[in-house]
């Protein structure tokens, strides 16, 4: 209930803040209304400003932000509420120009004044940061030159966007008025500076060193970290963060992973890690010794928020990192509580854990379930994909009071909820996250 009612307060609180330069404008003396598309045209710049504004906080890794959503949320929210934003400002231009023809001048770059310029400048800044960032993949870029080109084009968006409002200047005249857009862009300025200055300092004052590399089945590696002159981190199984090697924590290349290793024990972290990608593929070659910087705990993805009689978990390929997390923190607490897990794979050599796993078994009151999609002729388990027929013949008998965690491919995550609520699960019991975060 705590974390529902602060996630009131934030979404109360950002639409405060979304409409809150409309509010300011009826502050004091009021200029003279110019007809109604044009007031209509004013909302919609001040609205879809006030949301660029915001984008800042969204993706700032406020813990207090995010902690009643999830990051994962945060992040698909502030994907989607990017295009309202765009379609806020492009309305903003295309009412002017069309309900004023004269308008029309003001798209010469050699007649238009320089308050249009600026305008016309923050949006071609906003169009390009939109069309980057969905099609990032289909264009090839690499992740680091376009998350600093993403940074870039935002700040450029808005402070253009801030220019053209004030040579404008019809509704922020006044002292009341000019300093509420003061404040708010000194709220925005600090919000970076938290972002990319504050946070890496603090990261670089609590280093880590990779203390070991272990290989573990299904081309994964696990870093064991230790602090390097500090305590360490305290987590919440389940929980992930963001990890960068042989970098400076100003970097901006980093990559988020789910700890595996039992949260009772801050000593040491370890974040194990599959062969995937361009970073993942070289994971394996990391020497014990080199520098690392973790910036966390991060994610809802954990039993400590959720209590419940029993939990069934379901994991599909290296998903099953967070879920041997939250094993490992429940054996380390003598928690005796029934648990499920469900555990998909291609390859019975490829079930990451296995063998801790079987460990785990005896001292928890665990039910594992390998279903594998490319067994062995002599396989006698479970085969193809984890469907409603499959759970439904080992889920407990009073599965609607349970809990449920599903992590792996975004395709199995849709495909297992769908299951679920065949079962008659609902799907307020289920508790899912993804690292699509770009």
């Amino acid at each position: 209930m705590r974390y529902v009612l602060y996630g009131v307060l934030w979404i109360g609180l950002y639409f405060l803040l979304v409409v809150a330069p409309l509010l300011v404008l009826m502050i004091g003396p009021v200029p003279p209304g110019r007809g109604f598309w044009r007031e209509l045209s004013v909302g919609f710049g001040f609205v879809g400003l006030s949301m660029m504004g915001l984008q800042f906080f969204l993706t700032g890794r406020f813990r207090r932000i995010t902690s009643p959503f999830g990051i994962d949320v945060v992040y698909h929210f502030h994907r989607q509420i990017s295009l309202i934003t765009l379609l806020f400002i492009f309305l903003h231009v295309f009412i002017l120009v069309v309900t004023s023809p004269r308008e029309f001048s003001w798209l010469n770059p050699a007649s238009a004044p320089l308050s249009t310029l600026a305008g016309m400048a923050g949006l071609l800044a906003m169009i390009l940061l939109v069309v980057l960032s969905l099609k990032r993949k289909p264009f090839r870029l690499k992740y680091e030159p376009w998350r600093i080109s993403h940074g870039l084009l935002a700040i450029a968006g808005v402070g253009l966007s801030l220019v053209h409002i004030e040579l404008v200047g019809y509704y922020v005249q006044g002292i009341l008025k000019r300093g509420f857009w003061i404040s708010l862009v000194c709220t925005w300025v600090l919000a970076l500076l938290y972002i990319r200055i504050a946070k890496p300092i603090a990261m670089l004052r609590h280093p880590y060193t990779v203390r070991e590399v272990v290989k573990e089945r299904g081309n994964t590696w696990t870093l064991v970290l230790k602090p390097d002159g500090h305590k360490g981190m305290m987590f919440q199984p389940g929980q992930f963060a963001w990890l960068k090697l042989e970098r400076s924590p100003f970097a901006m290349r980093e990559h988020p992973f789910s700890f595996s290793s039992s949260a009772m024990k801050s000593d040491e972290i370890g974040i194990s890690i599959k062969e995937l990608g361009d970073f993942t593929s070289r994971i394996g070659t990391v020497v014990p010794g080199t520098r690392a910087y973790v910036d966390g705990p991060y994610g809802t993805f954990t039993v400590d928020r959720h209590r419940s009689p029993g939990y069934v978990f379901v994991a599909g390929g290296v998903g099953i990192t967070p879920v041997i997390s939250i094993l490992r923190t429940l054996a380390d607490r003598q928690d005796q509580r029934p648990l499920h897990l469900f555990y998909g794979s291609k390859l019975w050599e490829e079930v990451t854990f296995r063998e801790e796993l079987d460990v785990l078994k005896q001292r928890l009151d665990l039910k594992i379930v390998y279903v594998i999609s490319n067994p062995q002729e002599d396989w006698k388990g479970e085969k193809g994909l984890i469907s409603a027929e499959i759970m439904a013949r080992h889920l407990p008998l009073n599965r609607l009071e349970c809990e449920y965690f599903i992590c792996g491919p975004e395709l199995m995550q849709k495909e297992v909820k769908n299951s679920l609520e065949k079962l008659g699960i609902s799907l307020d019991s289920v508790q899912s996250e993804s690292f699509n975060f770009v």
